[in-house]
């Protein structure tokens, strides 16, 4: 298959590139790392009549320590994540998830900007968006503006940027102390897009309460999806399996939302739900312990 027309245009600044989306709006497209929009517009599931090629804008590209928090260039590639030091230290989560990514090929090219736009339930860095409370800079030719990541994603391949934005920087917080991270998922095989995943991260207090829990999923509604109720559930109790497996429970029955596919019936997606989240539970609470 071959994609439709367009007009082609590389800009090699980010004047240039808001310029061209100030111009062409909802007709324009960015082209990151193409992982997901080239298959797609040569099966001419979508197309645009402009692309806009970001990968000379080599402002965009960076990864960088500011303070408490890591800067994340939106053309920054999945690969530079996954090996970067300062990942792995403030954001061990992060660090840990970036290798269920696709394929080394792919992560090779893929963008995390780029994941994080197109907003596909079943990819990680959405749900890793959302679990570690990090927030996106969108900017257009006259302003710029932050947007945290639970008000981002607005649902199936659908997010918060405006038809003129842009995303230039994703800013994530250090990991907090005495906290624990784990990242665990189903596939039919390594690579493949998951039959259900999540992310968690438990905080203990300084008597080994659960001070806060994060559980977000993928592949379990129209996008990234939190367990709000079941990180209620767990927070300022003293963390064991019947607990854990309460809250498994909970959001397995009533928190997700999974739709089915070739591959997973919606009842095997809410069983491997249940069963990640108590050995992910149980992972982060030992991961907690031990940095206590």
């Amino acid at each position: 298959m071959k994609p439709a027309p367009f007009e082609y245009h590389a800009p090699s600044s980010i004047e240039e590139v808001l310029d061209l989306k100030h111009q062409y709006g909802d007709d324009a497209k960015f082209l990151a790392g193409g992982q997901s929009l080239v298959p797609a517009m040569n099966f001419r599931i979508v197309q645009p009549s402009v692309l806009i090629d970001l990968n000379r804008v080599s402002e965009l590209s960076f990864i960088k320590e500011d303070k408490n928090v890591i800067r994340v260039g939106s053309m920054a590639r999945e690969r530079h994540l996954e090996f970067d030091k300062a990942i792995q230290k403030h954001t061990p989560l992060l660090h840990e998830a970036v290798p269920f990514i696709a394929h080394p090929q792919i992560r090779n090219r893929g963008t995390i900007g780029g994941s994080i736009v197109n907003a596909d339930p079943a990819a990680e860095l959405p749900v890793l968006m959302l679990a570690l409370n990090a927030r996106l800079k969108a900017k257009n030719k006259n302003a710029e503006r932050w947007i945290d990541a639970k008000d981002f994603f607005a649902g199936m391949f659908t997010t918060a940027l405006e038809p003129d934005e842009v995303l230039v920087e994703i800013e994530l917080p250090f990991a907090k102390k005495n906290t624990g991270w784990s990242f665990m998922e189903v596939a039919p095989r390594s690579g493949d897009y998951a039959m259900m995943g999540v992310a968690t991260l438990i905080t203990l207090d300084k008597n080994k309460k659960c001070k806060s829990a994060k559980l977000v999923y993928l592949n379990a509604g129209d996008g990234p999806v939190e367990a709000v109720e079941a990180e209620k559930l767990l927070e300022g109790e003293v963390l064991n399996d019947t607990l854990i497996e309460s809250a498994a429970l909970h959001t397995s029955e009533k928190e997700i939302n999974p739709f089915g596919n070739i591959h997973a019936s919606i009842d095997f997606q809410r069983h491997l739900a249940n069963s990640l989240t108590k050995k992910t539970l149980k992972q982060a609470l030992q991961r907690a312990e031990e940095n206590f």
